[in-house]
């Protein structure tokens, strides 16, 4: 590959042709490359925002899906040239694989429509993941025929790394293949170095930006034994920084308690139009909107309902997309991080709480929540309709396992390597307890209206924890 090194490649340390998007970072734009940029699929994304309810508590994270394309598209060059002269990536990657990376790190998120991570978190009947439409996106608009004439790799290429599940079972993926999605998805690549960066830049926060990018793709480096991405010892510091600014960010940022309040105002009120007999969100409809078209489309929906439900289900609405923002309160919080020996009975049940409902299938968040309205209905003596105390979990899907694979100096090109965990105390800390139930809380969330007299009638976390239990039991009692 170093002999054929890519155009855009070699425009990284040159003035010309360069568009600048935030940190003051100049990505090479050749002609090719402008073009798939200018096209349909691709300004589509700079309608939708990269963080979606985040905005609402972070009001400078309004960046969009293009931005963050761009800075992954970046980071795929930087990593073409740290690997133009290793003898074990130029032996396995043609200029024509390499062409394909670079398209999909500017393609990878086409496929993504407004708010896409909390709905799909959902796991609504018969609505796929994102990532599942990308090869719809590129083959059936202008993105096929940019590629066509202009690259010397196929269609067939691009989407081989951006959707593995849809190669053929029967096919090894070869070497090149195997690396290059490494690269572009696993415990570290391509798209999270941006992503942490960039969010933390525009949610004014430093939390994702405390690592050294420059030294940790100085240091990657081809696993000798499985051909993935893999990083060197003189990177593991980078990396240890980088998997910290993961699980800050998650923490402090994409679970922040208001960030997880809106989010599940949104997700309820999804639910209840999508459920409904009349007037029904049809979400594959949706699907090539942008953010404000998806607004009102929602806004359109609610705006005319009758009943209850749906006066309830439009409050939700605009109480995240009005003149006012009006979000719910949370009222209760459970965790799961595990004690010493001496640990309470009230830390015990916390945590019991927190594995019952962790990973419930989203329906049946909604039959508890059901019978928590009952129950405070009973206990206030005032109506508490089911869409006024929300309850909120960890989704089904966990998130991307950070254990990457440290090969040390001496070990280089032999088969032998330990995971960052290994060396590690900090990524041991993260791996070994799933990060997903370290930063990603089940919490309750009320109707500001209702707050007050939640709190005087349920007073206690010991108080919310029987509450909750009980819940659990009645609603799993009712699905027997």
């Amino acid at each position: 590959m170093s002999g054929n090194m890519l155009p855009e490649v070699t425009q990284l340390n040159q003035a010309s042709s360069l568009v600048r998007i935030p940190p003051a970072d100049g990505v090479p734009l050749s002609a090719r490359v402008r073009r798939v940029i200018d096209t349909a699929p691709m300004r589509r994304l700079a309608s939708i925002s990269q963080l979606g309810m985040v905005s609402l508590v972070y009001p400078g994270a309004t960046h969009s899906r293009l931005e963050h394309s761009l800075g992954v598209y970046l980071n795929s060059l930087r990593l073409l040239a740290r690997f133009a002269e290793d003898r074990s990536a130029c032996a396995m990657l043609t200029s024509e694989m390499a062409e394909a990376f670079v398209l999909a790190a500017l393609l990878h998120d086409v496929g993504h429509w407004p708010f896409c991570h909390p709905i799909e978190d959902m796991r609504l009947r018969g609505l796929h993941e994102h990532e599942s439409r990308v090869a719809d996106w590129i083959e059936n608009s202008e993105l096929a025929d940019c590629i066509d004439q202009d690259w010397s790799c196929g269609v067939g290429d691009v989407i081989d790394l951006l959707e593995p599940k849809k190669a053929s079972k029967d096919v090894t993926p070869t070497k090149a293949v195997r690396f290059l999605r490494s690269c572009l998805s696993g415990p570290i690549d391509i798209d999270k170095i941006d992503y942490l960066q960039r969010d933390s830049l525009h949610a004014g926060v430093p939390y994702g930006r405390n690592f050294d990018v420059g030294r940790l793709i100085s240091s990657m480096c081809v696993h000798p034994l499985q051909q993935t991405l893999a990083i060197g010892d003189k990177g593991r510091t980078a990396a240890e920084m980088m998997v910290f600014a993961r699980y800050v960010m998650f923490s402090e940022v994409y679970w922040h308690h208001t960030v997880r309040s809106a989010t599940a105002m949104l997700q309820r009120a999804v639910f209840s139009i999508h459920h409904r007999q009349s007037r029904s969100l049809e979400l594959e409809s949706t699907f090539k909107l942008s953010d404000a078209d998806w607004i009102a489309q929602l806004q359109s929906l609610v705006s005319n309902s009758v009943g209850d439900s749906q006066t309830n289900t439009a409050e939700l609405v605009d109480g995240l997309f009005g003149k006012t923002r009006r979000l719910y309160k949370r009222v209760a919080e459970f965790h799961s991080m595990s004690g010493d020996s001496g640990q309470s009975r009230e830390g015990i049940m916390e945590q019991s709480v927190h594995r019952k409902i962790a990973r419930r299938p989203y329906w049946w968040l909604v039959k508890c929540s059901e019978k928590l309205a009952d129950r405070l209905t009973d206990l206030t003596g005032q109506t508490i309709q089911s869409t006024e105390i929300l309850v909120d979990a960890p989704p089904a899907k966990l998130e991307v396992d950070i254990n990457i694979d440290v090969i040390s100096q001496a070990n280089l090109g032999v088969a032998s390597a330990e995971t960052l965990a290994d060396v590690s105390p900090v990524a041991r800390a993260l791996a070994f307890q799933q990060f997903d139930n370290q930063v990603k809380r089940v919490r309750v969330f009320v109707h500001p209206q209702i707050r007050s007299s939640v709190n005087q009638t349920i007073p206690t976390a010991d108080a919310w924890t029987s509450l909750l239990l009980d819940a659990i039991a009645e609603t799993d009692k009712e699905l027997i």
